[in-house]
């Protein structure tokens, strides 16, 4: 099967989130699968052109993209060392990609940069003759694609079908009515198709005109339906519910693997992780100014520091928890400005148990997850996450709001830990996320022996993208029988 998956960021070329950890992973696993021709497209942004040496290219093709009352030039590069068989091509423009030395998300002509990465994508596929036999595309950067595909594509694409993967639907490609002209180049019967209020909402046209359309988990793909989740589009996606499908991410267990990553002190498996891990908690708290006490539990926090991310919970509880408990904790990531300065004000209270590393650093996020007894994650909501599945990858217990992927990846543990993989907390409220904590607490001081198995238990699970690359497999076929 030919495969296109279009995306805005894809790792190792750029990142800055967990799609580009998708992206990453995704394509390679789905070309492993016997008698697939996979394609990535991405953006030539310029970290990936000042990463000449590492990501060498080769112009292949260069086109014209119509985007409203102008013409703008794509160049098409595609990459020399790829070495799993996945196509990439990086679509150039000086303007919108390759001048930009910033952050790849927020410039004030996001729509319009997106607007047109959507339409060079087809422009490009077809200039390189790529026909596929599906599309996949990913989140709002990407979800002008299917409605250009039907309004003006289909001479070149006749048959291809178009998936549309929501990993996040609070971004949505927001517009004023008046982006439709001035951009968008399509014709006047798709408006109402993108129009929401008035305004110009490009996820609702991609759920529109989608063959078919998935998200990250089977619980958020439920959790959709609902106002309170999904920002505005529960109406749509009810309308729409016969084509949504929810498939649970997988991780990059080769980068994520404990017996081989290269930024950990000692390596461990499931079956010598007691030492390994015993090593690289040591490691650890010497890294982070922590006393070393291999007895006192290391409660470990990884993330971006916003709201959404249940940090007001851990906020409210943590200086209780600190008090009343043996315990270290140590937060890594960046945001929020109120959530950075509680963090190091409370490692500054407390700097016996606490440490704050306000800042982001891909080496250390490998030793937290190694060197952690336990993993917090208490967000609101939650597509996937991929966090709680590395720290499981690395033996470190979660505990995790039962939200979204949580709850399809962590099933709760009783108080032995027995029966799951983790600790939860149904209510989005502080007490029920600190007696979930405290029930793991108990668990690692009063069971040791129930805690490590628990840990092996996790160790052992299969985290990889074998299993949600054959479900895509399955729709992808689905598809094809429309």
């Amino acid at each position: 099967m030919r495969i296109a998956i279009l995306a805005s960021e894809g790792a190792p070329y750029c990142k800055s989130g967990g799609l580009g950890d998708v992206m990453e992973a995704l394509p390679a696993a789905l070309q492993r699968i016997e008698g697939n021709e996979v394609v990535l497209v991405l953006p030539y942004y310029k970290k990936i052109k000042d990463a000449a040496e590492k990501f060498p290219v080769e112009k292949v093709a260069d086109c014209m993209v119509t985007l409203g009352w102008r013409k703008q030039y794509a160049g098409v590069m595609k990459l020399t060392n790829r070495t799993d068989g996945v196509t990439v091509y990086f679509i150039d423009n000086e303007f919108y990609f390759g001048g930009r030395s910033g952050a790849i998300y927020g410039d004030i002509d996001d729509g319009e940069r997106f607007a047109f990465f959507s339409r060079a994508c087809l422009e490009a596929l077809n200039a390189v003759e790529y026909i596929p036999d599906v599309m996949q595309c990913n989140d709002w950067q990407t979800a002008l694609v299917p409605t250009y595909l039907n309004a003006c594509y289909r001479h070149a694409f006749p048959n291809t079908r178009c998936m549309y993967t929501i990993h996040n639907i609070e971004y949505q490609g927001w517009a004023g009515g008046n982006f439709f002209d001035d951009c968008l180049s399509l014709p006047w019967v798709y408006r109402p198709v993108l129009d929401m209020g008035g305004s110009v909402n490009v996820m609702k046209g991609a759920i529109e005109t989608a063959d078919l359309v998935t998200t990250v988990s089977e619980t958020y793909a439920r959790e959709l339906m609902y106002p309170y989740y999904a920002h505005g589009l529960d109406g749509i996606l009810a309308n729409n519910s016969w084509k949504l499908t929810g498939i649970t991410n997988g991780i990059d267990t080769n980068t994520f693997n404990p017996e081989t990553d290269p930024a950990l002190p000692a390596h461990y498996n499931a079956e010598t992780f007691e030492i390994g891990k015993a090593e690289c908690k040591a490691q650890l708290q010497k890294e982070v100014g922590l006393p070393v006490e291999p007895d006192v539990p290391l409660m470990v926090m990884v993330t971006r520091l916003a709201g959404h991310k249940g940090l007001d919970l851990l906020c409210y509880i943590a200086r209780r928890l600190l008090w009343e408990e043996k315990c270290q904790l140590l937060i890594l990531g960046t945001g929020e400005p109120q959530y950075e300065t509680f963090f190091k004000d409370l490692a500054a209270e407390y700097p016996n148990q606490c440490a704050a590393k306000i800042t982001f650093n891909l080496g250390l996020a490998a030793r937290i997850y190694a060197g952690g007894d336990i993993y917090l994650m208490p967000s609101k909501s939650e597509p996937c996450g991929l966090s709680q599945m590395n720290a499981m990858r690395y033996g470190t217990v979660p505990v995790v709001h039962a939200t979204g992927g949580l709850k399809d990846t962590v099933p709760p543990a009783d108080e032995n830990g027995e029966g799951g993989l983790g600790f939860t907390f149904q209510s989005y409220n502080a007490d029920d996320f600190l007696a979930a904590l405290k029930r793991c607490l108990n668990l690692y001081n009063e069971n040791r022996d129930g805690f490590k198995a628990l840990q092996k238990k996790e160790m052992e699970m299969d985290f990889s993208w074998d299993v949600p690359a054959g479900r895509y497999m399955e729709l992808f076929n689905k598809m094809l029988e429309m």
